[in-house]
């Protein structure tokens, strides 16, 4: 195998890409655009998000990548490109993983609808999925692009493949949100797991050890007074464009789902959420770094998100209890609270026209 450094320098002069290697590597704060790669199983909320990706105005998406999760691989897929061309992009979408590392799938359609989208029944996209693999295409993006963003709204079974295929590849990528988990609180899938990790823990395993810069963003940030409240809904429409009739309408599902499943009171978008923190970091008001752990054996808590909040498992005196995880340094940014309201602003933003 050779080392990412070698292997993204073999690919990069292949492609003839120095200049925009050398390019990306400047800090986007001088007005260089940020690269974005985004890996989703695309239902409602993430067609939500790939939609605030692809109108953020300092931004260039250069790759989606489909995971099995919500949808079957193909309607994942076929939903990102229905987004993209409605956003009026061309961007490749690549099929990946059609189910978990050793899992069964787990779709779910009682959240989003049928087809993903609210039951809307969109046409089907004019473009087809790129034939290169997912996982190819990740590592390519990668190399091409060091320092991007990989936004990750599905579960992490591309990726984890990606690192088996190249460890040192994650060493190329600047940041890596994460919408999975629940940081020390209920889940949304079982009591205590949230459903993107929950539906393939071993590929979360693998990704959270990998030294990808994983920045987690859980479910729990999308609650409360982070739903599109009645309020919100009603700026949202009177916007009257195509844009946010599509943001309310493919997630009116979700809509009843929400407040069927966790009592919340309106409507939760926990991939929009997750990509405001990517496009406008300052949406996370809270962070903090920490050994995070994801349970892989457990009926009761498969795909539990572990944060040592108190970073006890480094003492001495627990490692009877932590055995070989005793010392185990932080590996994941956990985001803790967000700014609820520039998170909507951030989404307002980009659905006006």
């Amino acid at each position: 195998m050779l080392p990412c450094a070698t292997f993204c320098r073999l690919r990069t002069a292949a492609a003839g890409l120095g200049t925009r290697v050398f390019a990306n590597r400047i800090p986007w704060s001088v007005n260089i655009p940020r690269t974005f790669l985004i890996d989703t199983d695309t239902a409602s909320d993430d067609a939500v998000a790939i939609l605030m990706a692809l109108r953020w105005p300092d931004v260039e998406v250069a790759a989606i990548t489909i995971v099995a999760g919500n949808m079957p691989l193909e309607r994942g897929a076929r939903n990102a490109l229905y987004t993209a061309e409605l956003c009026g992009s061309n961007v490749p979408v690549y099929l990946g993983a059609a189910k978990p590392l050793q899992r069964d799938n787990c779709h779910a359609e009682w959240f989003h609808g049928d087809d993903g989208m609210g039951n809307m029944h969109y046409p089907p996209p004019v473009r087809r999925p790129a034939t290169k693999h997912a996982v190819d295409a990740i590592l390519d993006t990668v190399c091409s692009h060091p320092g991007l963003t990989l936004v990750s709204l599905g579960p992490l079974t591309n990726l984890a493949l990606a690192v088996e295929r190249n460890p040192g590849f994650v060493r190329n990528v600047g940041r890596a949100v994460v919408m999975g988990g629940a940081a020390c609180t209920v889940g949304n899938v079982t009591p205590a797991a949230e459903y993107n990790i929950w539906v393939d823990p071993e590929a979360a395993r693998i990704v959270f050890r990998s030294g990808l810069a994983v920045e987690m963003v859980g479910w729990e940030l999308s609650r409360g007074a982070a739903n599109l409240l009645e309020d919100d809904i009603e700026t949202i429409r009177g916007l009257e464009n195509d844009l946010a009739r599509f943001v309310l309408d493919s997630n009116r599902v979700v809509m009843r789902s929400t407040r069927e499943q966790s009592g919340d009171p309106g409507l939760g978008l926990p991939d929009p959420v997750a990509m405001a923190v990517a496009l406008d970091p300052a949406v996370c008001t809270s962070k903090s770094r920490h050994h995070v752990e994801i349970e892989t054996t457990s009926e009761l808590t498969r795909g539990m998100t572990v944060v040592d909040r108190l970073g006890r498992a480094g003492d001495a005196m627990n490692k009877a209890a932590w055995g070989d995880l005793a010392g185990s340094p932080p590996n994941v940014t956990v985001c803790w609270e967000i700014d609820a309201a520039r998170w909507k602003q951030d989404l307002l933003s980009v659905l006006r026209t």
